[in-house]
This record gives C-alpha cells, sequence and structure tokens, in this order.
C-alpha cells in the first residue's frame, strides 16, 4: 500500500502543478494582442490540460480511492477533505470550460479575473493538507 500512497502523491503533486500553471497561462492569455500569441497560449493550455492536468487528476482519484479502501479510513476529517477534493474537482471542470472558451475565442474575463482565480486552489489545497495531515474531527 506504500507504493499506491506514493504513486498518489506523484499524481496529486503533478495535478496542482497544472492546477497552479494554467490559470497563470489564461493570465498571460487575456493580456495577449496578437493573433500568433493567441494561437501559441491556446496550444500551451490545450497540452498542459491535456497531458498533464486530466491524466493526474484521474490517477489521483483512483489511488485515493483504492488507499480509502485498502486502509478503510473514515472520520469527519476524510467526509471533509472528499469536499474539498469535489470543490478541485469543479475547478477542474471550470478550468477544462475556460480553455474551451479560449479555444473558441469566446473570453469574456479580465486578466485581474484570473489572478483571483489563481488563489483558488491555494485554499483547498491547504484545507487538504491540513486534513490529511492533522486529522482533526477524528
Amino acid at each position: 500500500m506504500l507504493w499506491v500512497k506514493v504513486f498518489h502523491l506523484f499524481a496529486v503533486i503533478a495535478w496542482f502543478a497544472g492546477i497552479f500553471y494554467l490559470p497563470r497561462l489564461f493570465v498571460y492569455h487575456a493580456t495577449t494582442n496578437d493573433e500568433a500569441g493567441r494561437e501559441r497560449f491556446k496550444i500551451m493550455e490545450r497540452k498542459l490540460l491535456r497531458g498533464i492536468m486530466n491524466p493526474s487528476a484521474v490517477v489521483s482519484i483512483v489511488l485515493g480511492s483504492w488507499l480509502w479502501l485498502g486502509y478503510g479510513f473514515t472520520g469527519t476529517w476524510l467526509y471533509l477533505k472528499l469536499v474539498l477534493v469535489g470543490l478541485l474537482l469543479i475547478y477542474h471542470g471550470w478550468c477544462m470550460k475556460t480553455v474551451n472558451d479560449f479555444k473558441q475565442d469566446k473570453n469574456t474575463h479580465s486578466h485581474t479575473f484570473y489572478r483571483w482565480m489563481n488563489e483558488a486552489p491555494v485554499v483547498l489545497l491547504l484545507g487538504i493538507l491540513i486534513l490529511v495531515e492533522l486529522k482533526p474531527f477524528s
């Protein structure tokens, strides 16, 4: 089970790397005025989403479920963590929608909006780490 935990953590780290970087690309994309720059950001966003974020999210969820079933974790901390993971999945879905909006040149938000949205996963990650490591409400 320790190998499962190692690969789960690896996948979570890869997922969060993408979750942190993609909205930063949105910031830069929203400020780009030339066609070549916009096309470059579309490629970067698509490759980050499809090549790193989506696969690592799936692996994180699958291995996290395996750990849950294998260790039989219980407690309020776990259910609160699952709520935060659910919010992270909603954020991931928002990233997917935003990539599609940019792809179709339908972005309606400013770079400032994306700067603020870039901070949301920081709060989720902190909450998840506190719940997993400290296990309050056990």
